[in-house]
């Protein structure tokens, strides 16, 4: 087990911001840790990192103790806080190598800061000042800061944030790359970038976890809701529809019809055969797929 949180809390005076979770994730696995703005993501991290001690409860790095020992868990594991921090005075590579000798990397450093410069698509920029680059390379020179040491576990807060569409193709599948032979934890905003990148999803709200699941598993909770939607050349009579079997609502909107089967069921096939059957022109016939981001919705609202 790469990480393993057991009822892992942090109090701020009046203010429980992380209450109680626990969680695993193995090696192998990438890890979206959702919720909303304040629910306790980034204390979370800061807590597995060791940048900030737990009030109460457990948590473990490749087996060692965050509390315990710290200086264990820093070698094993990469951290991208949300605030990049970065001495904007330095080069890129002059900012790597100083934090190659933290790490104390001896003679590797010279072939892991040029492989980090590569991988990160830095290449262009390495010999600029950081204070010169845009803020999407900043977020590059982060990445490549995180990952210099080789660690087992990464733990990325708002990685992407920042980075150009052709840049977040990139880092998305950079994440999915590094996921398969290490722990990845990352958290985001963007759900489409969960959605492709992560294995398993968690749910963080008002300091508590809500859902921990594999990704299709979460999107499944809503299938229920799920409409079929359909569109008729002709005007069509709402009794008409309700003739159809296993239909649990029928609403009308801008044209077409959005009908829900009892127990998430799929009504399309018995749709088409109700217009072959009333010589009815289907201009269109879908169904409305679920998302994370209807899941996260339903889980963090209130």
């Amino acid at each position: 087990m790469s990480v393993k949180v057991e009822a892992l809390s942090k109090v701020y005076g009046d203010q429980r911001a992380v209450d109680g979770i626990s969680f695993e994730v193995n090696k192998g696995e990438v890890l979206g840790f959702l919720g909303p703005n304040g629910a306790g993501k980034s204390t979370t991290m800061k807590m597995l990192t060791c940048f900030i001690p737990q009030t109460a409860g457990t948590a473990t790095v490749c087996g060692y103790d965050t509390s315990k020992e710290p200086l264990e868990v820093a070698k094993r594991i990469g951290y991208l806080p949300e605030n990049n921090p970065l001495y904007y005075d330095m080069y890129i590579k002059e900012y790597l190598e100083f934090m190659a000798g933290l790490h104390k990397l001896g003679k590797v450093s010279k072939q892991r800061i040029d492989e980090m410069i590569e991988v990160t698509g830095l290449t262009a920029e390495r010999k600029k000042k950081v204070a010169q680059l845009s803020k999407g390379y900043k977020q590059r020179v982060g990445l490549a800061q995180a990952m210099l040491h080789n660690p087992d576990v990464l733990i990325l807060d708002e990685p992407t944030s920042g980075l150009d569409p052709n840049q977040l193709v990139e880092v998305r599948a950079l994440i999915k790359k590094l996921g398969k032979d290490k722990t990845v934890i990352f958290s985001s905003h963007i759900m489409q970038e969960v959605e492709a990148v992560a294995d398993r999803v968690v749910i963080i709200n008002k300091g508590k976890i809500v859902a921990d699941d594999a990704t299709i598993n979460l999107q499944n909770r809503v299938n229920n809701n799920v409409a079929a939607i359909v569109e008729f050349k002709q005007k069509v009579d709402k009794a008409l529809l309700g003739n159809l079997k296993r239909v649990k609502q029928i609403s009308e909107h801008d044209g077409k019809w959005y009908i829900t089967g009892e127990g998430g069921a799929d009504l399309r096939e018995d749709i088409f055969n109700l217009a072959k059957s009333q010589n009815l022109t289907l201009l269109s016939l879908y169904k409305e797929e679920s998302s994370l981001e209807d899941v996260f919705k339903q889980l963090t609202k209130g």
